[in-house]
C-alpha cells in the first residue's frame, strides 16, 4: 500500500484536539489515542497526519460521526454541530501523550 503524502499544515488541520475522556483514557491501556477530526477526513490522511506529526508508528484508525443534539436555550431551539472522532491504535512501543501541547 502507497504512503499518502500530505502537507504539514494539513496535517495540522486533521488533527484537532485530543479527546480527553474516562472512555478515551481507557483506551490508553489498549495503545489507543482519541482525537477530534474534521467530517471530510479520511483514515488513510488520519494516520499520515498522526504518523507526521507525532513520529509514531500507527497500527489501526477507526472513526465514529457523533451526531448534534437539538438543544434549546432560553425557549429558542438550537442545534450542536456533528463531530467525527478517531481513534488511532499505536504500534507496540509507541505513546503520545496528550497533556503536553504540540
Amino acid at each position: 500500500m502507497s504512503k499518502l503524502v500530505i502537507s504539514k499544515e494539513r496535517m495540522y488541520d486533521i488533527i484537532r484536539t485530543p479527546v480527553i475522556t474516562e472512555k478515551a483514557t481507557m483506551g490508553s491501556e489498549h495503545n489507543q489515542v482519541t482525537f477530534k477530526v474534521p467530517l471530510d477526513a479520511c483514515k488513510p490522511e488520519i494516520k499520515a497526519a498522526v504518523e507526521g506529526i507525532f513520529n509514531v508508528k500507527v497500527n489501526a484508525v477507526n472513526t465514529l460521526i457523533v451526531k448534534g443534539k437539538t438543544k434549546r436555550f432560553k425557549g429558542r431551539i438550537g442545534h450542536r454541530s456533528d463531530i467525527k472522532k478517531a481513534v488511532v491504535t499505536l504500534a507496540e512501543g509507541h505513546t503520545i501523550d496528550v497533556t503536553t501541547g504540540v
